[in-house]
């Protein structure tokens, strides 16, 4: 499987409302991003990094591919998600959408270089 399914590490919930912790370790470099519905994004991967998704907010159609293989879910509020290096992705935003998404490593290289590659 190219698209793994993630669970968060601890979730709390009471009346004043809920805390979900996605990840206590492993991860370098957090993004939000805030995308309108219709928007695509990707069409790159990453050599060295793991990428892990959380939908805040929305709905979005991701694709992954690999030697061949590809892979496509729809993916909606609370669901979390990764992918591995090497594997090529796409997000179709179904709905206006917040993600956070996460990276082991890290995409700015100590050389100056990122771990995008186009293709």
């Amino acid at each position: 499987m190219l698209i793994q399914i993630l669970s968060a590490d601890f979730h709390f919930e009471d009346e004043r409302g809920t805390l979900t912790q996605l990840i206590h370790d492993g991860y370098k470099q957090i993004n939000v991003i805030s995308t309108r519905k219709g928007v695509q994004r990707g069409g790159h991967y990453h050599r060295i990094n793991r990428e892990a998704f959380y939908i805040l907010e929305g709905q979005l159609e991701f694709t992954a591919r690999k030697n061949g293989i590809s892979e496509s879910r729809v993916f909606g509020s609370g669901e979390f998600f990764g992918i591995g290096p090497d594997v090529s992705h796409d997000f179709l935003f179904l709905e206006d959408t917040i993600l956070v998404s996460m990276y082991d490593r890290g995409v700015e290289m100590a050389d100056g270089t990122k771990d995008i590659i186009v293709g």
